[in-house]
């Protein structure tokens, strides 16, 4: 019971300190759902853990049915979780949630397919992940990392580290920059469609130039132009001037 109240006291402590709308101890005990979410986590966990699986189950419906949040009994949650907003929050149930960790509106923490055992990710501790960010699969988001709102993350993420996108891809570390050489570790499946059209442009170019020599007498023009993109290229790269116009 002691425990219990000294988790309840970090919660409203952990509120006050990320959410600067909360005015008052009534307002955050009363108004926050994703404390309440919480709260009744830490129930249906024991009754989980003791075995009362259709209890367990059936009071986190319960919650999910109040406060819009869904967190499975069986996952792990560390102490101080903020759920902001909450709404539409989902924690699968092998999903494992460190200390003071950040969960905005959204989120879900989900896993991949029809695997058993491990499925759903572990969160490092001091995480927060944005709106809408979707991090998927048993993978690792390393401790005090920042997940972009509307990412889709699919693999492990280092320690402090920033990632952003769908795919997720590490732009910070460290809070230094990430250049990115090697495009295929953004697995942009975009880009990858533009790169095979651009290789396949200039397939099409060189047997034209064979035909017009064929038909017409004319040389063909086959030097290999050394800027020309390769399998490797960048969509700037590809598109060069147009490159603006492209993105608009």
């Amino acid at each position: 019971m002691i425990s219990f109240v000294k988790s309840v006291k970090e919660d409203i402590a952990a509120v006050f300190e990320s959410d600067p709308a909360a005015r008052s101890y009534f307002e955050v005990l009363f108004c926050y759902p994703g404390l309440h979410a919480v709260w009744t986590h830490h129930a249906t966990r024991w009754l989980w853990q003791h075995g009362f699986r259709f209890l367990a189950r059936f009071g986190s419906q319960l919650s999910r049915l109040f406060t819009g949040i869904e967190i499975h009994p069986g996952a792990e949650i560390g102490r101080r979780l903020f759920i902001d907003h909450g709404m539409a929050v989902v924690i699968g149930e092998t999903s494992i949630i460190g200390d003071d960790v950040t969960l905005y509106q959204g989120v879900t923490l989900g896993g991949t397919g029809k695997e058993k055992g491990k499925r759903h990710p572990t969160i490092g501790n001091g995480v927060v992940v944005g709106s809408g960010a979707k991090i998927l699969g048993n993978i690792t988001v390393g401790d005090n990392c920042r997940v972009g709102a509307g990412s889709v993350v699919l693999r492990n993420v280092p320690a402090n580290s920033t990632i952003v996108g769908v795919p997720g891809h590490i732009v910070l570390r460290d809070g230094k920059r990430v250049v990115i050489i090697d495009p295929k570790e953004i697995q942009d499946p975009l880009s990858a469609v533009i790169i095979k059209l651009a290789k396949e442009v200039h397939e099409l170019r060189a047997k034209f130039q064979e035909h017009t020599h064929e038909t017409l007498g004319a040389e063909p023009d086959l030097t290999i132009d050394e800027e020309a993109p390769s399998v490797h290229a960048t969509a700037e790269q590809l598109l060069g001037d147009d490159y603006l116009d492209f993105q608009i």
